[in-house]
């Protein structure tokens, strides 16, 4: 019988693909919609999908902290082991995981205040593709790669 810790631990790790391709599309369509010089940032499409990214991102970032808490991984291992003596597999668990997922949503959240500000449709696709590619970048940096295809 799965723990309600398993249960949360794998819709996390489920949930990060989906996150990852849609913050993935709505850079992409904002890098698109910057560099073609698009006229309107429109309701539909590029609102919709800029702000699917954003709300994806806080439910999987308040999911990792959930996780983070009740986890023998998170700060479990920190408060038992110490954090000078964890191994480089249980540092990036514990500490550099969480601290540069916490600041690529920072971003990602500050991408979407300073593109609600902006005026033209330029600006509003400028901010995104700087801002949620900044988060996409931080967040790609710190996934535990080797526990997906290790």
């Amino acid at each position: 019988m799965k723990t309600i810790q398993d249960i949360l631990t794998s819709a996390h790790s489920v949930l990060v693909y989906i996150v990852l391709i849609v913050l993935i599309l709505a850079f992409l369509n904002a890098v698109s919609g910057w560099l073609s010089k698009r006229e309107k940032f429109e309701m539909s499409k590029d609102l919709r999908i800029s702000l699917f990214a954003l709300i994806l991102s806080h439910i999987q970032l308040l999911l990792g902290l959930i996780v983070y808490f009740i986890s023998s991984n998170g700060l479990n291992a920190i408060t038992s082991i110490g954090i000078g003596n964890l191994n480089s597999a249980a540092r990036l668990m514990a500490l550099e995981n969480p601290t540069t997922n916490i600041i690529a949503i920072v971003l990602i959240t500050i991408g979407w205040s300073k593109h609600n500000r902006k005026e033209t449709a330029e600006a509003k696709f400028k901010m995104i593709s700087l801002y949620y590619g900044l988060g996409l970048l931080l967040i790609l940096r710190r996934l535990p790669w080797s526990q997906w295809f290790g």
